[in-house]
């Protein structure tokens, strides 16, 4: 893998592989200068191209792509269709269940045996419509025998929501409430997206999480960010699993 890039630091099965782009390398020049992966953002698709490329050669499996909405559609992984999904999952060698990001937070599930991979795309409003557990649901194991990894996201000092959001996460749990902290700004709030995640995972029967300590907003260097940049790239979080 590019030393470029980072893994999950996580306790998965060997033959489970991990692989989270960041913007740095890649041909993409202005806003989407770097290793963008995204060609719904205005980036010369010819430069999108090259950097998909790229990625799969290092790789070697073949990422699924998905056109994300903020959904709770999950899907099985196909390399040849990019579905309109918010997650995918797979049990085939090789097939990397992608999903792309920039602040979002990405999840990365597999199975404790080994045989079953899953990617999420979560944002506040996939968050809060249930598509993490609707991604467990799809890896045919019960809860408990799953384990999740919470990539780079907005962290929890640069995710400010309007007093809606708050209200909206706590009318469907109220421990919710725990995940928002008073902000600068009257009647606004600092949201805690790996905290509401873990909640949501925890009520799925998954509390094998690992990550949630990387902010996208706070490394122009290392991430994409739409909260900082508004146009921008986007970087990829990859899980497959190996022969």
């Amino acid at each position: 893998m590019s030393p470029l890039w980072m893994s999950a630091e996580w306790p998965a099965p060997a033959n489970v592989r991990t692989c989270i782009t960041t913007r740095r390398g890649g041909c993409s020049q202005g806003p989407w200068k770097g290793f963008n992966l995204g060609g719904h953002v205005g980036d010369e698709p010819s430069h999108v191209a090259a950097n998909r490329a790229e990625l799969q050669r290092v790789l070697g499996c073949t990422p699924a792509w998905l056109d994300q909405t903020h959904s709770t559609r999950v899907c099985k992984a196909d390399p040849a269709l990019v579905a309109d999904a918010d997650a995918s999952w797979t049990n085939e060698r090789q097939v990397a269940c992608t999903v792309m990001t920039a602040d979002c937070l990405p999840v990365l599930l597999c199975n404790k045996d080994g045989t079953r991979v899953a990617a999420a795309h979560a944002g506040w409003r996939g968050l809060l419509a249930g598509i993490l557990e609707q991604t467990v649901s799809s890896m045919g194991s019960p809860g408990y025998a799953l384990m999740a990894w919470l990539g780079p996201a907005i962290g929890p000092n640069e995710f400010e929501v309007g007093p809606e959001v708050r209200e909206a996460f706590i009318a469907s749990d109220a421990e919710a409430a725990k995940a928002f902290a008073p902000s600068g700004c009257a009647d606004h709030y600092l949201a805690d997206i790996y905290q509401l995640a873990r909640l949501r995972l925890a009520k799925a029967g998954v509390t094998a999480v690992y990550g949630g300590d990387l902010c996208t907003v706070s490394e122009p260097a290392r991430y994409f960010s739409y909260r900082r940049d508004g146009q921008t790239g986007r970087f990829a979080s990859l899980i497959w699993l190996v022969s």
